[in-house]
């Protein structure tokens, strides 16, 4: 769960994810939509995939990044218990 935390403690990574609420994208197109490189953006991808906020699929010579709702499922749960 402490990854989880991590990876949604950073704006950019917050922003990522609204994206990907939208439709699945390409890291290129993840990357047009911010003013930062795209190494930067792979580094923040690459650690929503360690929180498993984000599954990535290849197809061809693409990697589509998709919002994993399951793991959001479990944290708003566990939010929601710890108030009660």
């Amino acid at each position: 769960m402490n990854i989880v935390f991590k990876a949604l403690n950073d704006q950019t990574r917050r922003d990522i994810l609204k994206l990907l609420r939208k439709k699945d994208m390409t890291a290129g197109e993840i990357a047009d939509a911010f003013n930062i490189t795209k190494p930067s953006i792979s580094h923040h991808l690459d650690l929503l995939k360690q929180a498993n906020l984000v599954t990535a699929e290849k197809e061809g010579q693409f990697i589509f990044y998709s919002l994993n709702t399951t793991v959001i499922d479990d944290v708003m749960s566990w939010l929601i218990k710890l108030k009660k």
